[in-house]
């Protein structure tokens, strides 16, 4: 009778163990896909467990989001529960699963747009064994594997010769734009009123909203141009560009809010540095990176990236956020950091 009792016991543990091992959910596995504009990409997704259960059955519950810095703004993309499938928002009747066999949870995109550009997390949920995966798309096109973006020093606009303003670019991780840059980004809606240096050495600025201090209200969208402009004595802005990031741009978590000497130092602490314009436009477009906290930057300014406009956060439109480059002695930001 105690045999039969001790072996009962033994097979009960080994149950309980059994059990336990098949609950537990395998740490999330990142991997990144890279797709042209306008094309169809596939996110993988695989169940990473033995299971014969095929997705079409009941009680299989797919759902894919596109994950956010902050977790309360994720977007539904689609939703699966054996038969029933449902997609949500930009995503609608643009997604749907490639379904290959039965433990194949990968997600379609058509007609791939700057916009679905982030990160996106697979979940696989059977009732028995839940798999998590995270997938990060980075989409590419045209004449722009990066971003452009407008760029004056902290002495004020209209203040670089040429030479100047192709160190400026240089230190904020950049290289001056081209004329076949800028006019990409004209196309995919850049629209700004200051006069930049571009690359061959001419002057001009985007424009999709005409108005009369930006070229007058009668001429039609388009890049404005001054010309070629004398290098040694003429002073504009510049248009940068930004290739895609090779590390990690991120916000770096703080108590308390810091002076720009601290910011610094805080970064380094992290195994970081501060993160420059390049590094906060490239995540922001490239990659879709949003928040709606000030930080500090390398050139001492103030910026925050915001992708999804909303109410005190860019309420009109996404854009990176400038809100000046305040005194470095006043513990008045937090920090932006980028990691190689």
């Amino acid at each position: 009778m105690t045999s039969l009792l001790c072996i009962t016991i033994i097979s009960l543990t080994l149950a309980a163990s059994a059990y336990s091992y098949v609950l537990s959910s395998p740490p999330p596995v990142t991997v990144q896909v890279i797709a042209e504009l306008g094309a169809n990409v596939t996110l993988p997704c695989q169940l990473l467990s033995m299971d014969t259960m095929s997705f079409g059955s009941i009680g299989m519950k797919i759902k894919w989001t596109k994950v956010a810095d902050d977790e309360a703004l994720n977007e539904d993309v689609l939703l699966s529960m054996g038969f029933h499938k449902k997609t949500y928002g930009s995503f609608e009747d643009r997604v749907f699963l490639e379904e290959k066999d039965n433990e194949d949870a990968s997600l379609v995109i058509t007609d791939i747009s700057m916009d679905d550009t982030g990160k996106y997390r697979c979940e696989v949920i059977n009732g028995v064994e839940d798999t998590i995966q995270e997938i990060t798309l980075v989409v590419q096109g045209g004449l722009i594997d990066g971003v452009v973006f407008p760029y004056s020093p902290h002495f004020g606009r209209y203040n670089m010769n040429f030479d100047e303003a192709v160190q400026a670019c240089e230190e904020q991780d950049a290289v001056v734009a081209s004329y076949d840059q800028l006019l990409e980004a004209w196309k995919r809606g850049m629209d700004w009123c200051n006069a930049g240096w571009l690359n061959d050495g001419t002057v001009q600025y985007p424009i999709n909203k005409p108005r009369e201090p930006c070229g007058g209200s009668n001429n039609g969208p388009g890049l404005r141009t001054y010309g070629r402009q004398d290098k040694n004595q003429s002073r504009y802005d510049v248009f940068c560009y930004a290739s895609a990031l090779k590390g990690r741009f991120y916000w770096l978590v703080q108590p308390d809010r810091l002076t720009f000497d601290e910011a610094v130092q805080a970064c380094l602490d992290d195994g970081a540095e501060i993160a420059k314009v390049g590094h906060i436009y490239a995540a922001w477009k490239l990659e879709g990176y949003d928040r709606c906290d000030a930080g500090w930057l390398a050139d001492g300014s103030v910026r925050y990236p915001i992708s999804r406009p909303r109410k005190n956060c860019s309420p009109t439109e996404a854009a990176v956020r400038f809100t000046g480059f305040p005194d470095k002695m006043q513990k008045s930001s937090g920090v932006y950091c980028y990691k190689q």
